[in-house]
């Protein structure tokens, strides 16, 4: 017998490499669908959670002024004013601004990772751990990046998802489109950017201490590389949901205020709402002196019991999305 008889042809070998590399894509290409449909299904099962706490946050819920009515309450004022399917009001904003909006912070975190990283020990390489400081820009920047690119998306969930509907069920606004036209119709085109500054700097600090959260729970608790195919990577992809589980809920108890703010920027002017502020400290001056420091944190309980699970997914989903595809785009 040959030599060349006991070894694989070049044809087979290629036959072969394509064949992984099929497989490999058709794996990367699974686990893309199945990042979106958990991304649907979580953004979908907590929009009744979200709706809640927009309308505390607003207190645009038909309640006397100055009135604190409870999740339960706003509840059971939903279902009375708008039926069961106002628990998901905004929903479909939601769904097309969430997409844009974390695909822009996770890559361009990456990308901001990377160029701090050149700048600090001049490599770009993403393993490697940043000091918390730099995660912390790095996020913060991403999360400046995103909510400018897809800001009229987050205003127009804002006045769907932060008003009850009126007497009969009327209702303000009649969907994206509907909210986006009118808004610019009557209020004009600039309108589409109320709250904007109060969302840039709230979006700094959230995204920088969610990241810088996680980074700091990476460095204090480094992955374990295991020998047992797929192990490195369900062990990674585990840390991932328990450290954006933490930094979601961390993020979003200590950035709170500055959101009720920026919510409460949203509506003025919009159909129903008669408060008028001038600019951010005008509206932190006048909602302190009329409520008091509690009215910022109304709604932050509800947050944190829906902020958590929903970031340690994401999280959770991009590490897996990025191991599956690696070496293959």
């Amino acid at each position: 017998m040959s030599a060349s008889s006991g070894a694989a042809s070049p044809e087979s070998s290629l036959q072969r490499q394509g064949t992984v590399a099929s497989e490999a894509a058709h794996g990367a290409a699974d686990m893309t669908r199945r990042m979106i449909c958990g991304g649907l299904a979580a953004q979908t099962a907590t929009n009744p959670l979200d709706r809640i706490r927009m309308l505390s946050q607003t207190g645009e819920h038909g309640a006397a002024s100055g009135a604190k009515p409870t999740p339960f309450q706003l509840y059971r004022s939903i279902i009375r004013n708008e039926g069961i399917i106002g628990l998901w009001a905004g929903n479909g904003a939601n769904m097309l601004r969430v997409f844009p909006a974390k695909s822009i912070v996770f890559s361009s975190n990456d990308f901001y990772r990377g160029a701090l990283g050149r700048l600090h020990r001049g490599s770009a390489d993403n393993s490697e751990q940043l000091p918390w400081g730099l995660s912390f820009l790095a996020g913060g920047l991403a999360g400046m990046t995103a909510s400018a690119a897809t800001y009229p998306l987050d205003l127009a969930r804002g006045r769907i998802t932060g008003k009850l509907a009126g007497p009969g069920g009327k209702k303000h606004y009649k969907g994206i489109v509907n909210t986006v036209l009118v808004t610019a119709r009557e209020e004009g085109v600039r309108a589409l950017y109320k709250g904007i500054t109060p969302t840039l700097l709230g979006a700094m600090p959230y995204e920088g201490i969610k990241f810088g959260t996680v980074g700091i729970l990476e460095r204090a608790f480094p992955k374990k590389e295991r020998e047992v195919d797929g192990g490195a990577i369900s062990n990674n992809v585990t840390r991932k949901l328990m450290f954006g589980g933490a930094g979601g809920a961390m993020a979003g108890v200590l950035t709170y205020p500055n959101d009720t703010v920026r919510r409460l920027l949203q509506l003025q002017g919009s159909k129903g709402t008669t408060e008028h502020y001038t600019g951010y400290w005008d509206c932190v001056r006048k909602t302190y002196a009329k409520f008091g420091i509690e009215r910022f944190y109304r709604g932050a309980f509800v947050n944190i019991v829906r902020m958590a699970p929903n970031t340690a997914i994401q999280f959770g989903s991009y590490e897996l999305l990025k191991q599956f595809t690696a070496g293959y785009f």
